[in-house]
């Protein structure tokens, strides 16, 4: 079995996650970290049992220890980062939010058809099997009208902001905030599942230092309706519910799906209402989450095909146009915005 030689680039903790769903396929086989400094390097790089260290990200590019890149490095270094590699003919998955904006995207894409790369972004949650399950049951619902998806998780990093340091969560420079960081997951799965809306109508709270703290946004689409809520400054227990004529799909999570119950439209019988109580239609994750996107990142490079047919390269796009305009609303602007 051919492995998929990995180089990453970042440190943090969701590069700790994608590792660990990474080795649960047997073809992933991680050979490289980059890193702005050796020692950090040399300290992931033991950690992790990882045989080679880099600290410029063009010498990882270049080397021919590397077929693929993962990139986990701020959102504002996304779109250079990414377009480094695939110009060195590096195939690349890159975090969410893929780019600062659509026009980073639109030359990220550019560029991976340019010198024929895979190219995709690690969307965790649309790449989970019971994205596939509410997909496959669409169809149950009847006409569909309505898509209602929240993920509000007040961040251990406001604490600090309130006391007045300001750490990366919150730094319109490095292209952060909440609809970047945990409102994308409520937009992404809305697009591959219907779609560019045709109307976008967003509120929220912007912070002092000029990114969004929180939104709420509502999409319109032909007969259909669509409302998302995210947050890094308040909680919810709200679930994700895609509502139709003839029945309901309610999801425990959007980000993370693992429960998911169809619920049919309330029968009558005899003038009475009869109350169905649904049934649970999800499956179990046989593998952490991020399995998932590995596998399907690596299937694509093993049979030549250039981007996924569910994290499409288009949804990606869509979902930067509709998070641009989010932001212009809302008034947030990012130093990217200005290149």
């Amino acid at each position: 079995m051919k492995k998929i030689r990995f180089g990453v680039i970042g440190t943090n903790n969701i590069t700790d996650w994608v590792i660990a769903g990474g080795r649960e396929d047997s073809r992933f086989e991680l050979v490289a970290v980059c890193s702005r400094t050796q020692e950090r390097a040399d300290e992931f790089a033991a950690k992790h049992g990882i045989p080679y260290t880099f600290t410029s990200l063009e010498q990882m590019a270049e080397s021919d220890l590397i077929d693929a890149v993962y990139i986990a490095t701020p959102n504002y270094m996304h779109a250079k980062q990414s377009i480094a590699c695939m110009n060195r003919g590096k195939h690349v998955l890159c975090e969410k939010p893929f780019a600062s904006n659509a026009r980073e995207a639109k030359e990220m894409i550019e560029v991976a058809r340019k010198n024929n790369v895979t190219l995709m972004e690690a969307m965790i949650s649309t790449l989970n099997p019971n994205f596939a399950i509410v997909k496959d049951q669409l169809k149950n619902l009847g006409t569909i009208r309505r898509y209602f998806a929240s993920y509000c998780q007040y961040s251990s990093r406001y604490d600090k902001f309130k006391e007045g340091t300001i750490l990366n969560a919150f730094k319109p420079e490095l292209s952060n905030g909440a609809v970047m960081d945990i409102g994308i997951y409520t937009i992404y799965p809305m697009v591959a599942l219907f779609g560019r809306p045709t109307k976008i109508d967003a509120q929220g709270i912007v912070l002092h230092t000029g990114v969004d703290g929180q939104g709420a946004v509502n999409f319109s689409y032909e007969g259909m309706n669509a409302t998302v809520l995210y947050s890094k400054i308040a909680n919810s227990a709200l679930p994700t519910e895609i509502e139709g004529e003839e029945g309901n799909l309610l999801l425990d999570k959007i980000h993370i799906t693992k429960d998911v119950k169809f619920i049919p439209r309330k029968a009558t019988s005899q003038g009475k209402e009869q109350s169905y109580s649904g049934a649970a239609i999800g499956l179990p994750l046989e593998h952490s989450e991020y399995y998932y996107e590995i596998a399907e990142f690596i299937n694509l490079v093993e049979q030549g095909k250039k981007e996924s047919l569910v994290n499409t390269l288009d949804n990606s796009l869509a979902t930067m146009e509709i998070i641009d305009e989010i932001r212009r609303q809302l008034g947030v602007h990012y130093p990217a915005d200005n290149l």
